[in-house]
């Protein structure tokens, strides 16, 4: 007992004199008078900000080394003027998506489409900022929720391609504030909506460019819309190499390319400070669909390989348990 007690007086001596270093070192006009544990601690303790002004916020810092390991808070989801310049092995890579064969005319498609069409902005986080965002996917398992007033609660509102609310207000709500698209799904939007353009190929900028302008474009590898109703000052055009990122660090090569189901989270998670999600994954009986279709053929886009639902709805589980997204499931 003695000899333990020792050990301790002496382990105490040590850390007291290594304080003593450090204040030293830190305040060396301090005399010993004015020396006290609370001086000697303080400049070592470091009070850490919380990112934003909810209660919990998406990127907080050694929460989840798993998140850590994935999300990259410097990527810009968005196209801007200041961010067209596309990387060769991005480029490579988004040709290959859907067969395009050529990013001769790129920078001009880009530039003549930023003619039309003002560069958007991404805001930068705020420390009082608590933006929350409800991402509804379409899935059947929607039918019967009744999670339209939680989903409207939310500050912003995403929903993709065709998704409908009219006659399902109670289970999936009635605001928009973000409708994610491409070309072959394009929709009209309400004024106010951001019509965000997720492009898997170069001539998605060139249709989103005619839509809002001269409309000579109709045709992609099917017949798409001439034009589009939707205001041009909310118009956002995520970036090819944030697809390429989400591709790589998320989905990791599951699939050709992430959905667009998938992508709107993605979107959600680095401009969003909280996450709800909604309406991913299989219904009650295992079945894919829409919820606001007929279940004719389940599944079907499984069969393609173009994306891996299976392992997208793993990450959002994931994400989910890790404390990141609430997931309605």
């Amino acid at each position: 007992m003695l000899h333990r007690r020792k050990l301790w007086a002496a382990t105490v001596l040590c850390m007291m004199l290594v304080l003593w270093q450090v204040h030293q070192s830190l305040y060396p006009g301090h005399s010993a008078s004015s020396w006290s544990l609370g001086h000697m601690l303080w400049p070592l303790s470091v009070s850490v900000a919380k990112p934003c002004g909810c209660a919990s916020c998406i990127v907080e810092l050694s929460s989840s080394a798993w998140f850590n390991k994935r999300y990259d808070s410097a990527i810009n989801p968005l196209l801007t003027v200041h961010t067209s310049k596309i990387a060769p092995d991005v480029l490579l890579w988004w040709l290959e998506l859907q067969g395009s064969q050529s990013s001769a005319q790129l920078q001009g498609i880009i530039q003549q489409m930023f003619d039309i069409l003002p560069s958007p902005t991404v805001d930068a986080r705020a420390p009082s900022r608590c933006r929350t965002c409800a991402v509804v996917g379409n899935s059947g398992r929607l039918r019967g929720s009744h999670h339209g007033r939680e989903i409207d609660s939310h500050h912003w509102v995403l929903r993709m391609n065709r998704a409908q609310t009219a006659g399902f207000e109670e289970d999936v709500g009635t605001r928009t504030t973000h409708r994610f698209m491409y070309p072959e799904s394009a929709v009209d939007l309400q004024p106010g909506v951001h019509l965000v353009l997720v492009p898997f190929k170069p001539l998605d900028l060139k249709w989103v460019t005619s839509a809002f302008s001269t409309g000579e474009l109709r045709y992609t590898y099917t017949r798409v819309k001439q034009f589009i109703e939707a205001d041009r000052s909310k118009v956002l055009i995520l970036n090819p190499a944030f697809l390429k990122y989400i591709h790589d660090k998320w989905t990791q090569h599951h699939g050709r390319y992430p959905s667009t189901g998938f992508t709107a989270l993605l979107f959600a998670l680095h401009t969003c400070d909280q996450v709800a999600v909604f309406g991913y994954g299989a219904d009650s009986n295992g079945n894919w669909h829409h919820y606001w279709e007929e279940n004719r053929h389940p599944g079907a886009f499984r069969k393609t390989g173009v994306h891996s639902a299976d392992f997208e709805l793993t990450l959002i589980k994931k994400l989910a348990g890790e404390g990141k997204i609430s997931f309605y499931n």
